[in-house]
């Protein structure tokens, strides 16, 4: 990590994205207490998250408008709308306005996806292919430590003083990211005009996602386990109710523990890429869950505190190893689609399970239900381990397919254009 840290043009990245995330921890609890707060209803409050969560069925559409531009200026102007678009926060008075809450949730959903996809170019610009997951580790490192303490100081920041300061604090987070980014320079040609065939090209992300096996097996395992994972959202409240016996505040205490697993699993998560290649690291993380929440049925304290160090490790492991796999797995042109349909694809089973689990856990023991999700994502992780040959460690970027097979919408209307002169 120390090595990509040492490159300027790295750093110069990295400071802005901690800008931009340390906006993004501070806002999202503190939207949802602030909903809570207007309206007295938890359901109110919950639909925020849904409202963030919603954009990413356009995902697809949003990567391929990224693949359209040059990285540097889009995430500069990616950032400074994020700030712009947090304005309106400024008029919420009473309850009324909470339509505008939701309105901001949704438009952010929509920013949070367009920054994704940008990075993911940006970084596979910037960095050599043999230092991707040291950057993608130390992005995912300080992400972790921001999620220690972003949302509690979000929702104490709003308790204390009231969402004016919130909403100056995150647009400052936005403004700072796009400044310190606009120092960066950055060597980019001009993306290929992707012509008339638009339809086609929003859907080249998951078509290359499909064609390739690595990242294939990669989402497919991954997306297994997230139709469980989501349940721990709602089980570890009734694990710290009714199991532990203790007040729901503790949660807050277990999730502290959850971070610092995450800080863990961030500082050596490029080390376990390099040692077992994208793939194993992604199963590693994704099966390191397994145990965790098999741990969370039987309800002790201290077999918690493991649990949860585990589950912790875990979440920085997989991100790594997924990002880095898509970033050397996937043409600069395409990368942007691509990201978006990963991200689409995985988010999207983790939003159906949080819900499930919302109901589940009024029906069935959650110790049952954590021994389901602990069996499932060992499962799902052993399936990731068995393709770990597809990413043997140390062998840099694969060979992306070439002219011979066409990728997407950019390489017809090429064609179509040489042959029309």
């Amino acid at each position: 990590m120390r090595t990509v840290l040492r490159r300027p043009d790295f750093r110069l990245l990295f400071a802005a994205m901690v800008a931009s995330m340390a906006a993004e921890s501070i806002l999202l609890l503190a939207l949802a207490v602030w909903v809570k707060d207007l309206t007295g209803s938890d359901s109110m409050a919950g639909a925020t998250v849904f409202a963030v969560i919603a954009p990413m069925a356009f995902a697809p559409l949003v990567g391929w408008v990224v693949d359209r531009y040059r990285r540097r200026p889009f995430f500069i102007t990616a950032n400074l709308v994020a700030a712009v678009l947090l304005g309106p926060l400024l008029t919420v008075r009473d309850r009324s306005d909470v339509w505008v809450i939701y309105l901001v949730a949704a438009l952010y959903g929509f920013s949070s996806i367009t920054v994704t996809a940008v990075l993911n170019g940006l970084i596979r610009h910037l960095v050599p292919a043999d230092l991707l997951a040291d950057a993608n580790g130390a992005l995912q490192t300080v992400r972790q430590g921001l999620r220690l303490v972003g949302p509690l100081a979000g929702a104490g920041i709003y308790a204390a003083v009231g969402g004016w300061l919130l909403v100056t604090l995150a647009m400052g987070g936005f403004l700072a990211a796009a400044a310190v980014v606009g120092l960066l320079r950055a060597d980019e040609s001009v993306p290929p005009d992707p012509g008339r065939h638009w339809s086609a090209g929003v859907g080249a992300g998951l078509r290359h996602l499909a064609r390739q096996p690595a990242l294939r097996r990669a989402l497919v395992g991954y997306g297994l386990g997230s139709l469980v994972m989501g349940f721990t959202e709602s089980l570890i409240f009734a694990y710290v109710d009714l199991g532990l016996r203790r007040d729901a505040a503790f949660v807050g205490v277990l999730v502290m523990v959850q971070g610092v697993g995450g800080l863990i699993g961030g500082l050596f998560s490029a080390a376990v890429v390099r040692r077992l290649g994208e793939l194993g690291a992604l199963a590693v993380g994704v099966t390191f869950f397994g145990p965790a929440a098999l741990a969370l049925a039987y309800p002790r304290l201290w077999l918690g505190v493991v649990a949860l160090l585990l589950a912790g490790i875990s979440l920085p492991l997989t991100m790594v190893g997924l990002h880095t796999l898509v970033q050397r797995r996937t043409p600069p042109a395409l990368l942007g689609r691509v990201t978006a349909a990963s991200k689409a694809l995985i988010s999207g089973p983790q939003a159906v399970s949080i819900g499930t689990g919302a109901l589940l856990v009024g029906v069935f023991d959650y110790r049952l239900l954590f021994a389901l999700v602990g069996a499932i994502t060992t499962a799902a992780g052993l399936y990731l381990w068995r393709g770990r040959g597809l990413t043997p460690p140390g062998a840099g970027p694969a060979r992306v397919p070439g002219p011979r097979r066409p990728l997407d919408d950019e390489m017809l209307a090429t064609t179509d254009r040489r042959r029309t002169r």
